[in-house]
């Protein structure tokens, strides 16, 4: 399988992160991919290139302009005020508030942030771009070929929406290449998110359309950031009533009651029919990861793979999440294993 991979994910190294009412070391670190790439490379999963350079123009296919220009200049704006450290809101539009933007970067700051966990550092909206040109390069691959692709994606991006950014998420590379492949003729596309956490950003950007179906098993909100979103009585809006499925899942769930999720989502899929298939792949439902409560196993990684890879669709796998370090190159590639020898 071919991967898509750029260094300049290495231009955001965060320092911050507030977890637990205290600021430590993001659990979304650089680290994360040179163990996937070091593990692509180690079992010869196939060829490694680098990404081509893409307008914003699919990018603001999906995201509001004013979010993509707010991106682009908060770091600036934000060590331009004297701030010495990261750049974190400390204020909502909470509700009963004005839904409008202020002019001071501290209150737009909380005008496009849904979380606080994630600080905006120098090299952000550059390492973003290069994401997204990762994620756009893999998806015109899948189209030209028919084949499937790893975009190795770093920021990852489920959680942004069209205007908000946050979960370590500032643009939302699963929605730009599902647009992109309706804009380059597709009729229907599929989105199946098996990260822990919802993609409450992709949910949201798809929920009044039919032209994308939106699958995702995650962590119950009740229970599992992002909280506010994910429940099973959410299936889209208007015209996209029935094309948003979520399978919300308790804490210690393991790979029997799992992968029976995953295999009611992927018999969705195979009804709606779609023309190509994105996948999310956030590898945190693994046992020991840090910062979620499902018990897969690394082996479980290589025995949903083949469930995904069954459907026999043109395929784009992204990556999101995954915060066991050490092992998230074992468990990625599993999958990628598991995929292409279903």
């Amino acid at each position: 399988m071919l991967t898509v991979y750029s260094p300049d994910h290495e231009l955001r190294n965060a320092k911050t992160e507030l977890y637990g009412g205290e600021l430590v070391p993001p659990f979304e670190c650089p680290e994360r991919m040179q163990f996937v790439l070091e593990r692509i490379r180690e079992v010869r999963l196939g060829g490694v290139i680098g990404p081509e350079d893409f307008s914003i123009d699919p990018v603001l296919r999906i995201h509001d302009r004013g979010f993509v220009e707010f991106l682009q200049s908060c770091w600036a704006e934000w060590q331009a005020t004297g701030y010495r450290g990261e750049a974190i809101p400390c204020v909502f539009p909470a509700r009963g508030m004005q839904q409008r933007i202020p002019d001071h970067i501290e209150g737009r700051l909380g005008y496009y942030a849904m979380a606080l966990e994630t600080s905006i550092c120098e090299g952000t909206w550059t390492a973003a771009r290069a994401s997204a040109n990762v994620a756009l390069t893999a998806q015109s691959r899948v189209r030209s070929a028919g084949d499937s692709v790893f975009a190795l994606c770093r920021p990852p991006g489920h959680h942004a929406s069209a205007d908000q950014y946050g979960g370590y998420c500032f643009i939302n590379n699963a929605a730009v290449c599902a647009q992109a492949f309706l804009d380059q003729g597709a009729s229907r596309v599929a989105v199946l998110d098996v990260d822990f956490h919802h993609g409450n950003g992709t949910q949201a950007i798809f929920y009044h359309r039919d032209d994308v179906q939106f699958v995702s098993l995650h962590g119950d909100p009740r229970e599992a950031f992002p909280h506010f979103l994910g429940y099973a009585d959410e299936t889209g809006a208007g015209p996209g009533e029935g094309f948003n499925h979520n399978y919300p899942l308790g804490p210690g769930t393991a790979y029997d009651t799992w992968s029976e999720a995953l295999r009611h989502a992927c018999n969705r899929i195979r009804e709606y029919g779609p023309d190509a298939l994105v996948v999310s792949l956030g590898v945190d439902t693994f046992e020991d990861d840090p910062i979620s409560f499902f018990r897969l196993t690394s082996d479980d990684f290589r025995r949903y793979g083949t469930v995904i890879g069954a459907l026999d669709l043109p395929t784009l796998l992204i990556m999101e999440g995954g915060y066991a370090v050490e092992e998230i190159g074992i468990n990625t590639v599993n999958v990628l294993i598991g995929f292409e020898g279903h």
